[in-house]
């Protein structure tokens, strides 16, 4: 099964849906996806998420699956995290690092058994991560690339798990845990799991069973959502996004995602870069922004401490739950920079002030 493609763009199942709806596009990864819909836009659909419901086609990230005797700790010995902490029936977020600790793309693991693992990458990414977990794999081990197989779609807020429970769909397992549960005759995966920082469920879904499962939760009172509230939404929780606060030069210490790393494990991909750089103290740090004033900060602009240069945003935006002006920035260690602490960023020529703060900048309701 292979998505449509439209102007070297691939379009999901749900694409006539979102062109119904009124959906403003955008590319993501090689993906026509869905920025925002008519009648309310981003705003809207941010709030129906921390208040309510709302569903997210996701179906742009990747999908992999890696079979085979021996197959969960081929993927440990690759991959960051540590899949030796969990158990089958559980999700874990990890990173694909390659040998200089720069994050080829960050992923969810949902280990099924000991000979099978399934991975979701970033869309942009899969290929990558699949050709390298391939040439890697020994004898026996098989890495193959699903990601036009299934859809995925992401079903985030507080009222989330009593409105998929009107499908008949498992809500009350543990956050990174999943079940698998038959709908329309078809079986989705749905995962205690999301990018918002409220409770939800990622649901994955056999790509011909897309639409039904679509209208099915929409028709339950879920608000569709776009990519454009998504990001709002992961950056009040202060989410890293790949390509902006991890990539090949933002390593995993520097974005403080080190909680993702099996620091203990005997190998992984980029181990001993990364060692080294915690035990040394990395250059920069990831922090939290939050302006003091009127502005909307974007990604790379350049942050200062006085005259003095000290980083750059990663990512910026404004917080529709606190009306202000958020960022991520990497800022020089050296710097001595500590929450609390006021530095300016660079607003297309405006030195505007800002507080450092340790993200959250919502307090998240995810567990």
């Amino acid at each position: 099964m292979s998505a449509e493609v439209t102007d070297a763009l691939f379009r999901s199942p749900l694409h006539e849906r979102h062109v119904a709806l009124g959906a403003k596009f955008a590319a993501f990864g090689g993906w026509e996806m869905p920025l925002e819909y008519a009648g309310g836009g981003v705003l809207r659909e941010h709030a129906s998420v921390r208040e309510a419901a709302g569903v997210f086609d996701v179906s742009h990230l990747g999908k992999a699956r890696v079979r085979g005797a021996g197959a969960a700790a081929f993927v440990n010995s690759c991959l960051t995290n540590d899949l030796g902490r969990i158990e089958p029936g559980k999700a874990q977020y990890t990173l694909c690092c390659d040998e200089s600790g720069g994050v080829v793309d960050d992923l969810i693991a949902y280990l099924f058994a000991d000979d099978h693992v399934f991975l979701i990458p970033n869309a942009a990414n899969t290929a990558e991560v699949v050709r390298r977990l391939a040439a890697a794999a020994p004898e026996g081990v098989t890495v193959t690339d699903e990601h036009r197989g299934f859809a995925v779609l992401a079903v985030q807020g507080p009222q989330s798990a009593e409105l998929l429970g009107k499908l008949g769909l498992p809500t009350a397992h543990d956050y990174m845990s999943f079940a698998t549960a038959p709908l329309f005759g078809v079986d989705l995966i749905v995962c205690r799991t999301g990018y918002t920082g409220e409770h939800g469920y990622e649901l994955v879904v056999p790509w011909d069973a897309a639409t039904l499962v679509w209208d099915a939760i929409v028709a339950a009172g879920v608000q569709p959502c776009g990519l454009g509230a998504r990001d709002t939404l992961r950056t009040e929780m202060g989410y890293p996004l790949h390509g902006q606060e991890l990539s090949l030069d933002i390593s995993p210490v520097q974005a403080r995602s080190g909680w993702a790393v099996g620091w203990s494990k005997p190998a992984f991909w980029g181990r001993d870069a990364l060692v080294a750089e915690k035990e040394r103290g990395p250059r920069r740090l990831l922090r939290g922004l939050e302006l003091t004033g009127r502005g909307i900060p974007r990604g790379h602009m350049h942050v200062y401490a006085g005259e003095q240069p000290i980083g750059e945003t990663t990512s910026g935006t404004f917080s529709p739950t606190k009306k202000v002006g958020i960022a991520l920035a990497l800022i020089d260690t050296a710097a001595g920079v500590q929450d609390g602490d006021l530095v300016q960023i660079d607003i297309r020529g405006r030195r505007t002030e800002a507080r450092v703060v340790r993200p959250p900048f919502v307090q998240p309701s995810v567990r």
